[in-house]
This record gives C-alpha cells, sequence and structure tokens, in this order.
C-alpha cells in the first residue's frame, strides 16, 4: 500500500475524484473511527433519498468534533442541506466524498456556505511510488492503484472503461444518446491532448455538434477529463484560441481509445507523456495547496509551450517532448515567451524522455522522472 500525499483536514471536506482513484481507502485509513454511509448501497441511497431529515434524526445527538463520512454524496445530494445543519448546529465534521460533480452543480444545491474545504484526490503520482515509479510503465497502463498493483492490469482498465459508461452514464440517466456517447469517447479519447475540433468529432462519432460540447461537459462534471485552455500573450497576435482536452489518467486514455493492448506507438506517445506530466503537476498543485491554473500557449507560426502557469514568483513555462534527444528548435517557443515576460520573472523547463540533464540557452532540460522528483521538492513552481 502506498501512503497518498493528500493531507489529512482538520474540518470538513468535500472529497472528489474519479472512479478508482482510491477515495474510500484514503477515507478508511485517514478516519477509521468515523460514522460511515455508503450510498453506493442501493437500499442506503434510496432510504435517504426518500427521506433527507433521516439523517439529522441519528446524527443529532453526536458530540461536536464528530467526523461522519458520506460516501458518493453525489447520488443524494439533498443531504448536503441536512448536513449543513449538522455542521452549524452539532458542530459535526464531514468527510463527503464523490466521483461526479454534475449533480451537485446542476441540482443548485447548497454547497455548505464555506463550511467544507473542496479537494481532489488523483491517481498515484511519482512522489507516492517513488522507487516504483516507471515513467514508461506509467504511459502504457497509467497509475490508479489497482492498475498498478493487480497482476493483470489491462483487464482492470478495460473493465474501468465499462463501468465508467455503466455506473456513471447509463444508470444515472446522464444521457438519452448512449450509444452516441460511447462512440463520442472512443473518438475523444483517441484525440486526447490535441487542440479540440468539436465539428470533427462530431462527423467522427455520428453525433450533433451540440451534444459533442455536451458530451464534454459530461467527461469534465464526472472527473473523467479537463481542459486546458491557451493562455493569452498579450502582445502577440493569431495566437491558437481553442482549448486542449485531457482524460485524467494514461491508462484509461489507452483504454477508452482501445490501444491497451499494444505497445505506446509513436503517434500517442507526446499525448500520453503531456497527459502524465499535467496530471502530476496538478495533483501537486492541489495537494500543495498552490491553486495556480495551468494553460498552454502557442501561435499560428508553430511556437508552443505545452503548460504555462503564473505564479507568486513570475512564470513557470515547460515544453514537454516524447524524444530521447532533446535539440535546440524545442525552445522556440520558450524564447518568444520569456522575452515577453521578462527573463528574470520566467523560468523556462524542456521535459522529455532522454536521460541526462542540461542548460541549454537557458532551459532548464530535465528527463521526466527528473522533473516530477524536483516539482514534489518544491522547485518548479517556486
Amino acid at each position: 500500500m502506498y501512503t497518498r500525499l493528500l493531507p489529512t483536514p482538520t474540518r470538513s471536506v468535500l472529497l472528489l475524484g474519479p472512479r478508482g482513484t482510491g477515495k474510500s481507502t484514503w477515507i478508511q485509513n485517514r478516519f477509521p473511527e468515523a460514522i460511515s454511509y455508503d450510498l453506493l448501497d442501493a437500499g442506503e441511497s434510496i432510504r435517504l433519498n426518500r427521506n433527507p431529515n433521516a439523517i439529522f434524526d441519528e446524527l443529532s445527538g453526536l458530540q461536536p468534533g464528530t467526523w461522519v463520512v458520506i460516501d458518493e454524496i453525489q447520488k443524494a445530494p439533498a443531504l448536503l442541506d441536512q448536513v449543513h445543519r449538522l455542521m452549524a448546529s452539532n458542530g459535526l465534521k464531514f468527510v463527503l466524498s464523490g466521483s461526479s460533480a454534475r449533480k451537485l452543480r446542476r441540482g443548485g444545491v447548497n454547497l455548505l456556505a464555506g463550511r467544507a474545504v473542496s479537494t481532489e484526490l488523483y491517481p498515484l503520482v511519482s512522489a507516492e511510488l517513488d522507487a516504483d515509479f516507471n515513467v514508461e510503465q506509467s504511459l502504457r497502463l497509467g497509475s490508479l492503484p489497482l492498475a498498478v498493483t493487480e497482476p493483470n492490469a489491462q483487464d482492470y482498465l478495460r473493465t474501468y472503461a465499462q463501468t465508467y459508461l455503466d455506473q456513471e452514464i447509463r444508470s444515472e440517466a446522464l444521457t438519452r444518446n448512449f450509444a452516441g456517447f460511447a462512440r463520442f469517447l472512443e473518438v475523444a479519447a483517441r484525440q486526447n491532448g490535441q487542440t479540440t475540433n468539436v465539428s470533427a468529432i462530431a462527423r467522427d462519432a455520428g453525433v450533433a455538434r451540440t451534444t459533442v460540447q455536451n458530451h464534454f461537459d459530461l467527461l469534465v462534471d464526472t472527473l473523467i477529463g479537463f481542459w486546458l485552455p491557451p493562455w493569452k500573450l498579450k502582445t502577440a497576435n493569431k495566437q491558437v484560441s481553442h482549448s486542449k482536452f485531457y482524460l485524467f489518467d494514461c491508462g484509461v486514455a489507452r483504454a477508452l481509445s482501445e490501444r491497451l493492448p499494444y505497445p505506446v506507438g509513436d503517434e500517442e506517445r507526446g499525448s500520453l507523456l503531456e497527459t502524465l506530466i499535467l496530471g502530476e503537476m496538478r495533483a501537486h498543485l492541489a495537494y500543495r495547496g498552490l491553486r495556480y491554473p495551468l494553460h498552454f500557449w502557442r501561435n499560428h507560426n508553430g511556437a508552443e509551450i505545452d503548460v504555462i502557469a503564473e505564479t507568486v514568483a513570475g512564470y513557470t513555462a515547460v515544453e514537454i517532448k516524447a524524444s530521447s534527444r532533446w535539440e535546440r528548435r524545442f525552445n522556440r517557443g520558450l524564447h518568444l515567451v520569456r522575452s515577453q515576460l521578462g527573463a528574470s520573472k520566467t523560468r523556462c523547463f524542456g521535459v522529455y524522455l532522454g536521460e541526462r540533464e542540461a542548460l541549454i540557452d537557458d532551459v532548464r532540460v530535465l528527463p521526466a522522472k527528473e522533473f516530477l522528483q524536483r516539482m514534489w521538492e518544491g522547485s518548479v513552481f517556486g
């Protein structure tokens, strides 16, 4: 079992994360004595949806400071009003976990008026895996806990993809056109990490253009993917304005695109390496409470930066290449942005699949594993 880096909260927390990231295990390890409600239990979910007041009656006699766990809170969002009452009037503390923010957000429910912090649990990261971390293995199979520990990770990931469709989409009736969503999901997975062309995806999946946008919203709400928006360099013209979409885990991306049986090919290696690095960046910023927004930048002349973030110390810009050799031309976008933002305020990194660290034209070039190690040590975002 790996020690997770998500800190133990001292106040109530809304813990979100895709299925399979280990939320229940983390909660059991950190709050072993807590009173627990599991809304994956159909009977319990039906009971509390029919009578949300029941949870107030059952818990109102507890001592202030007592911890209560409600797993998969999105299955009974009306409970949040009662949770709020118990926090305010009885001083109880809650751990509310969920694998979807859709019903919580769309229902307009009481989101606890700031009484609970919101955070997210990610797949295992390199700092948690430590000596077991292997870049090639992570690109091929991802880093969901069971994909790391199960003897047959491919079978697990195939089942994961089907479970997502059946339990998150079909059972929750989140779309009327389930077959169309399944086709869209495979097409979207094959375009993981690319600038999104909604019209092309609609054509390939055989669904309407407006439906594609709704389906992307569904992926974000169920935490299976995220948008990386373009960053606007104020003094530059003709910049790319469309966002890029990434799935949250390399193994899941390969399962959904039906690439699991094959070795990682050259056509997918670049987007998978970006997915891996971005996922760890998001986890690092969330676990450290930094919350800097991440963007990418590209102009119409082909200059690009895969990730750029404005921090309290200036800017961090990262170019990611699935190459065993770093070439000076890879620095082009970094140089352009650095010249606009100021060299003293911009930290530039190159991340690649080679083995040696180098300093090339003021760009710190690092092997992927070394870059991630330095990031978790705190020397990337300042």
